[in-house]
């Protein structure tokens, strides 16, 4: 890349890694080996977010320059432009199925695309603000888009018809998310609260209270009873989202909190902080399992297939169950039995790790705007425009 990389994103099966540039590229890499796959050129301004279809067929690009362009993922060829918006396309997800495109836009306005033949489908319009957020239901029938209007609204995808707007919050919204029955859904605000809304009337059904901070990142448990929200008050909160009822605080994070998710099980709850830490906490008791000192993540998840793979955006972190005594240890030290956690970075981003260790230093020139983690292997973006390709051949002791 000849200008700084703005994101980066593996394809579903890790094979693939793209990464989105201000030079107004798209570089597809093999992940296996670091190769230079494509350049994948057309886009007239910075490229700001990639995403691929859930079978990593199709790639989708979103730009400064007002569009989306969609790529064959495998030999990197041009499909289509999406043309529409009137401002710059700042994020872009496909539905569950991989039918439907959708494209979020400072314009205000959430543009939903037939995947398949590039169609545009509806223009999501009637914010009266940025759109902040977005999230498909888990059937990919309806659309949340969350603003900084301070609403939510929702929509139907095969039509674009909206259906209902739901309004309360006193700030604008950070997030919104879905039950896994689709039946709720859960909208996060600058307001310090978290709102529940039946996601087929639009009614509104609680307000989730007790933040001193703004809520960030809001996260339904798999089996839909439980709600977690993170907070600037540096605090995970755990709630019943039937009755809205607080259950707990899970308190020693040093900073703000950025992200919360549930196990595929739903018996531990993760959070990143801005204080360079992953906790995990005990989702029945509260009760904290363990402090991983793994540096600034902002997202993360759990692998939906597995209990022991914690997906960040600096990196994997592989757990082994039932191995979690809650002490504070540094990446690479959790496991009572040897672990192989890949490759990771330094909190202050000098640093490539692998496990405890520091193996490389980056000079200021290669440190990352940007980066993806998969296992062993390591993708960085860099102001200067490179993509560096790191490969780790260690083994676990």
């Amino acid at each position: 890349h000849k200008g700084s990389t703005l994101a980066v994103a593996f394809s579903p099966d890790g094979q693939v890694l793209a990464s989105a540039s201000h030079d107004k590229t798209v570089r597809l890499w093999d992940a296996a080996t670091g190769a230079h796959r494509q350049t994948l050129e057309g886009h007239e301004d910075s490229v700001t977010a990639v995403s691929f279809s859930p079978d990593g067929q199709v790639m989708a690009s979103a730009s400064y320059d007002e569009t989306i362009r969609l790529w064959d993922a495998a030999a990197g060829t041009y499909r289509q432009t999406f043309e529409g918006h009137k401002a710059w396309v700042d994020a872009v997800a496909f539905s569950p199925d991989g039918q439907v495109l959708a494209s979020a836009s400072y314009d205000k306005t959430v543009r939903l695309w037939d995947a398949a033949t590039s169609a545009h489908r509806q223009t999501v319009e009637g914010h009266e603000l940025s759109v902040t957020a977005m999230a498909f239901s888990p059937d990919g029938l309806v659309v949340a888009s969350a603003s900084d209007d301070k609403t939510v609204r929702l929509w139907d995808v095969a039509t674009g018809v909206y259906q209902h707007t739901l309004k309360g919050h006193e700030a604008w919204v950070n997030a919104v998310v879905f039950s896994p029955d689709g039946q709720v859904v859960a909208s996060a605000s600058h307001d310090n609260t978290v709102r529940l809304w039946d996601a087929a009337t639009g009614t509104y059904r609680q307000t989730l209270e007790s933040h001193k901070g703004s809520v960030t990142a809001v996260a339904f448990s798999p089996d839909g009873r439980g709600v977690a929200s993170a907070s600037l008050d540096k605090t995970v909160q755990l709630w019943d989202a039937a009755t809205g009822v607080h259950q707990r605080t899970l308190e020693g994070h040093e900073a703000w909190v950025n992200a919360v998710a549930f196990s595929p099980g739903g018996q531990l709850v993760a959070s990143a902080s801005s204080d360079m830490t992953v906790r995990l906490w005990d989702a029945a008791t509260g009760a904290p399992q363990q402090t991983l000192k793994i540096g600034l993540a902002r997202n993360l998840k759990f692998d939906p297939s597995s209990t022991t793979q914690l997906l960040t955006d600096i990196g994997t972190i592989n757990l082994v169950a039932g191995s979690l005594v809650g002490e504070s240890l540094e990446l690479g030290l959790l496991a009572l039995s040897p672990a192989i956690f890949g490759l990771g970075l330094s909190p202050d981003h000098n640093w490539i790790t692998e496990g405890k260790e520091r193996i490389v230093w980056l000079p200021n020139e290669y440190r990352p705007t940007a980066s993806a983690t998969n296992g062993s292997v390591m993708f960085i973006g860099c102001s200067s425009g490179r993509v560096i390709h790191i490969v780790s051949t260690r083994t676990s002791p």
